[in-house]
């Protein structure tokens, strides 16, 4: 008696195929799920990588348009469009800018201007006042929901000087609230190496081990005790987009600066104050009697004239009162 297995098989055989045939093990859901899971993660990863890539390499491809800080930027765009024309952030397309149609051009956000005129004639240009780093940014406009023009607005870095005395602390304004990078480079040929010496982000601070101890965030970079070998420029860099932002040129020089005339200015009080006469307090000795000002004088030959007058006075009131009370006494 042939089994159906021996009837698949010889069917098989008959048909010119060869097969391999493998009972299938039931897996539990919670394996299948596991199996899923890291194939899940990975193309989560590879997605977000895939959008960051094609954001950056596109707005590297964009025009540029570079201005001063806080100056005025016109996004340049030459195209004819009859219906509306509204200009974005290309991250935000339902966060309209400004517009303009056939009749009339609005600036639907503060510092962001089309003008009619020009809509008219086919220059559909945005125009942007008081660029600062937060307007950095990848623009576009489109007629109608049909993409016209994109352009990237840049801001010229910073550029800005400073002097410090040795002891002092050195303030940095980092500009942007976006991950940014201290880059140094020593102007002192006994300073230290040059390259990255800290990264900011938010908050917090993460510096190589020579400035751990030496640097801090407020409202600013602090770095704390300059000495003649922090001399150099440091440069502000936006890490993301790979810009720099703010280069100061320091240069510490001089005298001891204040916080450490300060400290020194602390030890002198405080051994003063273990002798006598103290520095921190006025001198009596005979000696010393031309520093009291001169305005004392007059003022107190006033104050003894009035003192005068007011002894007087009191003195005539009281003898005219006894007068008054003997003659009361006369009279009953």
């Amino acid at each position: 008696m042939r089994t159906c297995g021996e009837d698949e098989e010889e069917q098989w055989r008959s048909n010119g195929q060869t097969q391999v045939y493998e009972d299938p093990q039931p897996q539990s859901g919670g394996e299948t799920e596991r199996s899923v899971m890291p194939f899940r993660s990975s193309a989560l990863r590879v997605l977000i990588f895939l959008s960051i890539t094609f954001i950056t390499v596109s707005e590297s491809a964009n025009p540029s348009v570079m201005v001063k800080f806080n100056e005025t930027a016109t996004l340049s765009c030459s195209e004819r469009c009859s219906g509306l024309v509204r200009w974005t952030v290309f991250t935000k397309p339902t966060d309209v800018l400004a517009e303009c149609d056939q009749t009339s051009c609005r600036s639907v956000k503060e510092g962001y201007q089309m003008i009619h005129d020009q809509y008219l004639k086919g220059d559909l240009s945005l125009t942007i006042s008081n660029a600062d780093f937060s307007k950095r940014n990848w623009y576009t406009s489109n007629c109608d929901g049909k993409d016209l023009c994109d352009v990237t607005l840049k801001i010229e870095p910073l550029n800005t000087k400073v002097q410090k005395k040795p002891g002092e602390s050195l303030f940095l304004d980092l500009d942007i609230p976006e991950e940014v990078e201290m880059i140094y480079n020593s102007t002192d040929a006994a300073g230290p190496s040059s390259g990255q010496i800290c990264t900011v982000v938010g908050r917090s601070l993460q510096c190589k081990p020579d400035y751990k101890q030496r640097t801090s965030i407020t409202s600013t970079f602090v770095l704390r005790g300059a000495t003649p070998s922090d001399s150099g420029v440091y440069t502000i860099r936006d890490k993301r987009n790979e810009e720099a932002v703010h280069s100061y040129t320091v240069i510490v020089e001089g005298g001891e600066g204040s916080e450490a005339q300060d400290q020194v200015q602390i030890h002198k009080s405080s051994r003063s104050r273990r002798s006598a006469p103290s520095e921190d307090q006025p001198c009596l000795c005979g000696d010393q009697g031309a520093a009291v000002p001169v305005w004392v004088y007059p003022v107190l030959v006033l104050m003894g004239g009035v003192c005068a007058v007011l002894v007087v006075v009191n003195m005539r009131q009281r003898k005219e009162l006894q007068s008054r009370a003997s003659r009361f006494s006369e009279a009953f």
